[in-house]
């Protein structure tokens, strides 16, 4: 079994900041990949940003330039800096780990519980 803990949501004003944290445990063998996503009320979940565990990342075009993934591969944790927000950044953050439990199982998806970002004044 895995799971995943996120935390950092919050209620923040626009043009503020703030820094999501996902921390992975339980039977890992390897974390293939970790990421972000989004899913605002009556839309879609959406991928908001995305770290492969040789660094390289991915990014929304509606956040680049003003999030940040990155990861501690040490602690199985995922970061998300988040500045500047907009309004519009309002949903529930996501974290997704792709991750195989074994060596010779194959990776697979595995969530968090969702934490809520709110901007609003």
């Amino acid at each position: 079994q895995v799971q995943l803990v996120e935390s950092g949501g919050g209620l923040v004003q626009p043009g503020g900041s703030l820094r999501l944290s996902c921390a992975a445990s339980g039977t890992i063998y390897r974390i293939n990949a970790m990421g972000w996503y989004r899913q605002a009320p009556e839309k879609q979940r959406e991928l908001v940003a995305a770290i492969t565990s040789g660094g390289s990342t991915n990014y929304a075009d509606s956040v680049k330039g003003r999030f940040t993934i990155s990861r501690d591969n040490a602690k199985n944790t995922v970061y998300l800096q988040m500045n500047n927000l907009k309004p519009e950044d309002t949903a529930v953050y996501y974290c997704n780990g792709y991750i195989r439990t074994g060596w010779s199982r194959p990776a697979s998806d595995y969530w968090g519980q969702g934490t809520q970002v709110t901007v609003s004044s």
